[in-house]
């Protein structure tokens, strides 16, 4: 049995209705799975993370990462929507090996009309293979900034682009999930598809 920690954005906790979506469709495919609230969320109920707080939660995931690992899962993955996806992709690109893969949803490429801050310095050290799901209108990245960025990422990469979705990736979120657990337990897949 394989084992997924996903965790929320900047907004967000563990109830967010995508996730609690993706983690019954992995659940129902036979993954175990796991939502997690990041530390900075079970500190303060609302608001978004302050800068001090990204080096805890990245923490407070290899935490959950290591307990999954002692349970001997065959492999482990870890993902999130947005900042939890960025600090995940974060962790994996400082401790290669410490997961198999990652699922990261609505990647923060940059602050939405601030295209010159991107979020990307760590990508050249991404070992870890990776499936971003990307919304075509998502303001934190267009589909053109997410390929060239992506280019960057050493690990095998997959995107599956949402037509017309947003940051949010839209409200169909049972429809959503399903797509996502065929595309990213597809082991025929190409990468880059």
């Amino acid at each position: 049995m394989n084992f997924l920690l996903l965790t929320h954005g900047a907004g967000s906790n563990r109830n967010a209705p995508l996730l609690v979506a993706v983690r019954n469709a992995f659940s129902a495919a036979g993954v175990e799975t796991m939502t997690y609230n990041l530390p900075f969320r079970e500190e303060r109920p609302h608001g978004p993370p302050r800068p001090g707080d990204a080096e805890r939660d990245r923490q407070g995931l290899r935490q959950q990462i290591l307990k999954a690992r002692e349970k001997k899962f065959e492999q482990v993955w870890m993902g999130g929507h947005s900042y939890g996806g960025r600090q995940a992709s974060i962790l994996a690109a400082e401790a290669p090996g410490l997961v198999d893969r990652l699922l990261l949803l609505s990647y923060p490429l940059h602050p939405p009309r601030k295209p010159d801050q991107l979020r990307t310095a760590h990508f050249p050290k991404l070992q870890t293979p990776c499936m971003f799901v990307h919304g075509s209108r998502d303001p934190f990245g267009s589909t053109d900034e997410m390929n060239q960025a992506i280019a960057l990422i050493p690990g095998g990469v997959r995107v599956l682009e949402v037509e017309g979705a947003g940051h949010d990736l839209g409200r169909e979120h049972t429809a959503l999930a399903e797509r996502i657990v065929t595309a990213f337990l597809d082991r025929n897949a190409t990468a880059r598809s």
